[in-house]
């Protein structure tokens, strides 16, 4: 057996108000149309947090300070062009007003009631949210 390369992503899981914050992809190759997470790989030398913390920055225009985040979920995830290993996280607080840092990037950038996803979810993140609320730690995803 060969060794496998794992693509490295984070995830921020923000809940407020029994609501999660959720973005719209567009224009970027990958499931356009439908809801995810603020996230995205973490680029060469980039901890999962760092990776973090630049997408929150990056995509939504809130400062997380390190402090305050908190691993929630694990996923090791077989996608049909690679394998991936996701970590999500979450905060209770956050400096500066949530906007879509990213409209090329992104049509919507909504909260959404816990209990009511939109139909459009990526599955994967739906399972994953399920696993959250659950308090399942780890899990793993098309194999």
């Amino acid at each position: 057996m060969s060794r496998t390369t794992n693509i490295p992503a984070s995830y921020l899981v923000l809940i407020q108000n029994e609501k999660i914050l959720l973005l719209q992809r567009k224009n970027t190759g990958y499931r356009d149309g439908d809801y995810s997470l603020i996230a995205g790989h973490a680029e060469e030398g980039e901890s999962f947090s760092q990776a973090l913390l630049r997408e929150a920055r990056e995509e939504a225009g809130i400062i997380l300070d390190p402090a305050d985040i908190q691993t929630v979920h694990i996923m090791h995830r077989n996608s049909d062009d690679s394998v991936r290993l996701d970590a999500f996280f979450t905060s209770s607080r956050w400096k500066g007003e949530i906007q879509n840092r990213e409209p090329d990037k992104c049509s919507d950038l909504s909260w959404f009631p816990l209990e009511d996803l939109p139909k459009n979810t990526i599955p994967y993140i739906k399972e994953a949210l399920d696993h959250i609320q659950k308090g399942v730690f780890y899990s793993e995803y098309g194999w």
